[in-house]
């Protein structure tokens, strides 16, 4: 459709030691407690790589450099579209859970055992890949 934009998620696959570091939800109740990747909305006159880079900042406190595209466009409730980023940590930054409930460090061999969001849960196959 022309003249149509969608509304873009970015999510951070944010891979250190080997590891992918996710987070769970607090919220709202329908979320709370599932897992997924930390990320949120591009803004307008934002490019994805600048959303991800303050999406991080906000719900990590850390810095991240933005690598390549992981997987497909996931198309979320609403139209919206959800695209993965590979990522890493800048200057030994540790991620902290500003905004969630809880953050932790998993390996391939955990990812497809994670509680994901039903959005993060197709992603699965693209992240073992990621850390294998």
């Amino acid at each position: 459709m022309t003249g149509t934009v969608e509304r873009v998620i970015v999510a951070a696959a944010i891979v250190d030691g080997g590891k992918l570091l996710v987070q769970q939800r607090a919220y709202p109740d329908e979320a709370a407690g599932l897992w997924e990747l930390p990320g949120g909305r591009v803004e307008d006159g934002e490019t994805e790589q600048d959303a991800l880079r303050r999406e991080c900042s906000e719900e990590l406190d850390v810095e991240v450099t933005v690598g390549v595209r992981i997987g497909d466009d996931v198309v979320l409730r609403g139209g919206s579209l959800l695209r993965v980023y590979a990522a890493a940590l800048v200057g030994g930054g540790v991620p902290r859970a500003v905004e969630h409930k809880a953050l932790r460090w998993v390996g391939a061999d955990e990812v497809a055992g994670v509680d994901w969001l039903p959005a993060d849960r197709g992603l699965v196959p693209d992240l073992e890949e990621l850390l294998a």
